[in-house]
């Protein structure tokens, strides 16, 4: 636990400067500090604070506590250097690309303590091409937001907000620190990052933030894809995902950064059962349904699931959709290509989508067909999504969907899954003389279903099955 003995360390310091005011709760201070991961992050500051360096829990921590919440999340800032603090903590690793910022272990986490710094003023929009260490004040300058530029110290519960981000965090304001458009020309994931902040408060825009973002929306095209899936997916697990990826389409952003989903907008649905209105509204729908259990690969599949209705809209007896799940599947491989997102997330993400719509399908099968879905390994997911999708459509109706969770649950009950394989996958590499690849995939699977149907009891059946399998089979 923390020691308060240490405040008493302190004392001279907080007398002799403008840090007496401390606007988090006292409640809040005590009970994250008394969480292991609070006590660790404190552990960290003490540790560098006895050795004669300064360190302060920095940005999102600050911004938690201010709102009553306990952070989750904290980001430690410091006088100590790169080489300091390697010296105080020899686990720690440096990332060359990280620009100040080192990973420091602490039990069973790991925090992120960066340098005191100020960027560089050469830089292409994409990331600060090089940092120079610096103080407090100066890291404090240049940071994006006001909210993002307030500082903790919890050993002397010292609170340092040099730009008044306390008070606009009090009126749920994202504003820019200095010029916005200079501030987005330096480094355009700020972009990005206003967007998901204003989500993260349920905020609003200053007026001179919101008009830079607009203008310099096409500088999100300079970002890298991995970073730009990296805040869309920090948007998607914030409290307001919708209300973010308003934002994106209102601001010009989104057209630069996935076009395939701006166009969705004003894309029109059968009325008779989508009371929501047209694509883009039932997938901000889909959005606000989401709940803690869902993923984020699942809130990706949801968000991109219907993105396919911009290519085969048709209007015959009614609107139509034909095949609009195999379009979407295709078109939402070729955005997460694009974002550079590992190519065995984008199969999984791709897979939910192309059979999204499925769910009247799994009731007249036979057992041994139902096996092959219902213990695939993506199919808690798929379900996952089946729900978001129901719920994000207007008149809602969850029955089907009730339908088939009774459906799986007794299956499963019926079914019990064979607690390990009689074949790894080596073992059929082994066989059919062949490398890693879906195929093998297949055949696991294909194993799987004849171990759980009986079929297959032991490895040497196993074997001969491998060896007898073809995949149209």
């Amino acid at each position: 636990m923390y020691n308060e003995r240490r405040l008493h360390h302190f004392s001279f310091y907080i007398v002799h400067s403008t840090l007496i005011h401390v606007p988090v709760a006292k409640d809040i201070i005590d009970r994250t500090l008394a969480t292991p991961y609070g006590e660790n992050a404190y552990k960290i500051v003490e540790m560098l604070t006895d050795k004669g360096f300064d360190a302060w829990w920095v940005g999102g921590a600050a911004r938690d506590m201010l709102q009553g919440k306990i952070p989750t999340d904290i980001d430690i800032a410091t006088s100590a250097t790169p080489r300091d603090i390697l010296a105080v903590f020899p686990k720690a690793t440096v990332t060359p690309k990280a620009l100040g910022s080192t990973r420091v272990p602490m039990k069973s986490d790991v925090f992120e303590v960066t340098t005191f710094r100020e960027d560089d003023e050469k830089s292409d929009g994409r990331f600060p091409e090089a940092v120079v260490f610096s103080t407090r004040e100066k890291d404090a300058a240049r940071r994006d937001f006001t909210v993002n530029a307030m500082y903790f110290h919890p050993i002397s519960r010292a609170f340092y907000d040099p730009f008044d981000g306390e008070a606009d965090l009090r009126e749920k304001l994202i504003r820019f620190i200095g010029d916005p458009a200079i501030r987005i020309k330096h480094d355009a994931l700020r972009l990005l990052r206003a967007v998901r902040f204003r989500a993260q408060i349920d905020g609003q825009y200053h007026p001179d933030t919101y008009r830079a973002l607009g203008e310099q929306a096409a500088l999100v095209e300079t970002l890298s894809g991995t970073r730009q899936l990296e805040e869309l997916e920090k948007m998607l697990l914030t409290e307001h995902p919708s209300l973010a990826l308003e934002d994106l389409w209102e601001l010009h952003i989104l057209e630069h950064f996935i076009p395939e989903l701006h166009a969705c907008k004003g894309v029109p649905q059968p009325a008779q059962y989508h009371h929501e209105g047209d694509v883009w509204n039932h997938l901000m729908s889909c959005l606000q349904a989401f709940r803690a259990e869902d993923g984020i690969d699942v809130r990706i599949a949801a968000l991109f699931h219907d993105i396919g209705k911009v290519e085969t809209f048709s209007l015959e007896e009614r609107i139509r959709f034909d095949h609009h799940a195999t379009m979407s599947s295709e078109i939402t491989t070729g955005v997460l290509t694009r974002l550079q997102m590992p190519k065995k997330r984008i199969e999984k993400i791709a897979w939910l989508i192309k059979h999204h719509m499925m769910m009247g399908s799994f009731f007249d099968m036979p057992d041994e067909r139902k096996t092959h879905w219902y213990y695939h390994p993506w199919f808690p997911e798929l379900l996952q999504l089946f729900y978001l999708d129901a719920a994000g459509t207007t008149p809602t109706d969850l029955s089907l969907y009730e339908k088939i969770i009774d459906d799986y649950q007794h299956f499963l009950d019926k079914h019990p899954r064979p607690e390990k394989p009689l074949l790894s996958g080596n073992d059929i590499m082994a066989i059919r003389g062949v490398g890693s690849g879906e195929d093998v995939g297949k055949m696991i699977a294909r194993l799987q279903v004849e171990q759980i149907n009986g079929k297959v009891t032991t490895k040497k059946e196993a074997e001969e099955f491998i060896k007898s399998l073809t995949l149209e089979n």
